[in-house]
């Protein structure tokens, strides 16, 4: 099993940028599909981006296309998601997650979780 711990996650203003960090441990993400999902308060969690194994192929919701970036290192067992243009609206817990099946944006596809990082933008 692999467990997952995020970090970089804090408070930023509208228009600022932060880097979230994933690390794995236990098992190297190169046989997994990674992703971050988030979870505003009051609202389900839903998918933000999500990284083949590769790393060739990322596919983003619409609302962070053109300011996120998703992107992995299998060598340091790292995924990470770098935030610019940063909004109020993004204010959520993101979680990293992994999968060992099909890299989909589907969050019942994912079967390791870690435990999430605030993230808070002000207006």
């Amino acid at each position: 099993q692999v467990q997952l711990v995020e970090s970089g996650g804090g408070l930023a203003q509208a228009g600022g940028s932060l880097r979230l960090s994933c690390a794995a441990s236990g098992r190297t993400i190169s046989t997994y599909g990674m992703g971050w999902f988030r979870q505003a308060p009051g609202k389900e969690r839903e998918f933000v981006a999500v990284i083949k194994r590769s790393g060739a192929s990322t596919y983003y919701t619409d609302s962070v296309k053109g300011r996120f970036t998703i992107s992995r290192d299998n060598a340091k067992n790292t995924v990470y998601l770098q935030m610019n243009s940063l909004k109020p609206e993004d204010t959520a817990i993101y979680y990293c997650a992994a999968t060992t099946g099909v890299t989909t944006t589907t969050l019942r596809t994912y079967n390791y979780w870690g435990q999430g990082t605030q993230v808070t933008v002000s207006s």
